[in-house]
């Protein structure tokens, strides 16, 4: 029982002691509102799709996505590429597996053989610049801004 009694003791005197060494701060609380709250919002289902094909620039993309309630996302899009192939992504994201993409191209892609170009730089002189017109070599006129630094002879 007097063990009980000391150990009572010692701990009402550590309370008190912890107390009275942590004073209350000297400002008063802050007076806006705390924004600690989370806006967690259930996620919110959508569809959504779009193409462009013009023949004259060669474009030709498309992109089509859709959403449901629990947040989970597919989707494709597909571009015409330089070489002619068609490259088709079509994924799926959600918060467990992340974003997984499968990648798919078809068709074949075409090169066209390498034709060089007729272009060669004008040989001077040349019809259009019969010669050279004659400018005599720079040479810049330099004169000191002050004498040369006369050094005392030892």
């Amino acid at each position: 029982m007097k063990v009980l009694f000391v150990l009572a003791a010692v701990l009402i005197a550590t309370v008190a002691s912890n107390a009275v060494n942590y004073p209350k701060p000297a400002y008063p609380a802050p007076a806006y509102p705390s924004y600690s709250k989370s806006y967690d919002y259930a996620p919110m289902p959508y569809n959504f799709a779009w193409a462009v094909k013009d023949d004259y620039t060669y474009n030709d993309y498309a992109h089509q996505e859709s959403s449901d309630d629990k947040g989970y996302v597919t989707g494709s899009y597909r571009t015409l590429l330089p070489d002619g192939r068609t490259q088709t992504v079509t994924y799926k994201a959600d918060d467990y597996s992340g974003y997984v993409a499968d990648v798919k191209y078809d068709g074949e892609a075409k090169y066209s053989d390498y034709k060089p170009s007729g272009y060669k730089p004008a040989a001077y002189p040349s019809p259009a610049y019969p010669s050279y017109p004659a400018y005599p070599a720079y040479k810049p006129a330099y004169k000191p801004a002050y004498p040369s630094p006369a050094y005392p002879k030892y």
